[in-house]
């Protein structure tokens, strides 16, 4: 049941922006027209092959008889609309489109790309980050401090001597630990440091490993 799970959310958003890009796509303003030159106009309205205009501005489209549809770009011309009036012609007319509204109804008609988009590049950055989180599960993140950073010695702890004292054989253990090798010892499993918060057991750890010159993962 679980594969059908990961799909379920996926159908459901496919499903979500078909119905948005058929939601803002209206219906076509206008048919799919032949574009034809004024001077092809003119000689087709005088042969009576045009039935019917629409006037929006200086574009002009239209039906002939046969039902074909054209459109052309109209001059400055007067007497136009004579000669579509004498020739039977059913004329119309509509404002011409504003810039603005054109721009609106384009972004309209591209707002289901869009967030067809934004939704794509949202669940990618997802599974990128599922994927670091996941790759990334089970590291440290530790910081190493060495000589060169931010050493620590015993000097630098204030009081405390009976520690130091305790932690000495640690040190000499790190610096040289074939030393004790040879003898038959083994390098303790820990170090356990009790004392309530704030009272130096961290600085105390980090002058151990400035004393026997090692590394410290903090």
């Amino acid at each position: 049941m679980k594969p059908y799970r990961n799909i379920v959310p996926w159908l459901v958003i496919a499903i979500l922006l078909v119905f948005l890009f058929y939601l803002f796509q209206g219906p076509a303003e206008r048919q799919t027209a032949n574009s034809i030159s004024y001077s092809q106009f003119l000689s087709e309205t005088e042969s009576g092959s045009v039935r019917d205009v629409t006037i929006s501005g200086d574009v002009i489209y239209g039906h002939f008889g046969d039902g074909r549809t054209f459109t052309t770009i109209a001059p400055n011309d007067p007497d136009l609309v004579q000669r579509l009036d004498a020739r039977g012609v059913n004329i119309s007319a509509t404002p011409k489109a504003d810039e603005s509204g054109s721009f609106f109804s384009l972004l309209i008609s591209w707002f289901p790309m869009l967030l067809l988009v934004a939704v794509y590049i949202f669940f990618m950055r997802q599974m990128q980050g599922s994927n670091g989180r996941a790759m990334g599960f089970g590291k440290s993140r530790a910081k190493l401090l060495t000589q060169e950073t931010n050493r620590v010695t015993f000097e630098d702890v204030a009081g405390v001597d009976e520690a130091k004292e305790e932690l000495q054989e640690i040190v000499e253990f790190l610096r040289d630990p074939q030393k004790f090798q040879r003898l038959g010892g083994h390098i303790p499993k820990g170090v356990l440091l009790v004392g309530p918060p704030g009272t130096g057991k961290t600085l105390i750890a980090r002058a151990v490993a400035g004393e026997a010159n090692v590394p410290f993962f903090t």
